[in-house]
């Protein structure tokens, strides 16, 4: 059981350090005056910091069998999960503005005849669509996915800890 947790712990934290490069390259101090970010720095760097450290962890309770790691790093995985869930109700919001932005651009677009040459109408649409939170380009799919493999990931801990399926 240890091992099935090892492995959805890893992919959780691959689903999240991919979101994270997401949020970094779109991330601009200067840029974040006109739109700031619904995910707080600290509370996403907490929730990175807690996570990994975590599987760090539960890697040398996998190798040394000390049940002291285990707990500990069930500790970490549950806080990092309620800082995760804190930002997943943020990003809910942007995600829903989001996508309204882009269908009412995508309608505009549908709906308007463009003579050759006038893309004066275009570029606004452009500028507009671009605006907003970084967190707004993560892709739907790999949200979801993290949030269920980190809930797989608590269970499969929980489980473990408990003394059900061995330590390894």
């Amino acid at each position: 059981m240890s091992l099935i947790a090892l492995a959805t712990w890893i992919t959780t934290a691959g689903g999240g350090l991919y979101l994270l490069s997401i949020w970094l390259i779109e991330y601009d101090k200067e840029f974040q005056s006109v739109t700031a970010t619904r995910l707080p720095p600290a509370v996403l760097a907490a929730h990175v910091l807690l996570a990994l450290g975590g599987l760090f962890l539960w890697i040398g309770y996998v190798i040394a069998d000390q049940d002291r790691l285990a707990w500990i790093a069930l500790g970490a995985v549950l806080l990092a999960a309620t800082l995760g869930v804190f930002m997943a109700s943020r990003w809910v919001g942007v995600y829903r503005t989001t996508r309204e932005m882009r269908r009412s651009v995508a309608e505009q677009r549908a709906g308007r005849l463009t003579l050759a040459g006038d893309t004066r109408g275009v570029a606004v649409r452009e500028f507009e669509r671009d605006i907003g939170p970084p967190e707004r380009n993560f892709p739907l799919p790999v949200v979801i996915a993290h949030g269920t493999f980190a809930a797989a990931t608590i269970a499969f801990v929980l489980l473990t800890v408990s003394g059900v399926g061995g330590s390894s």
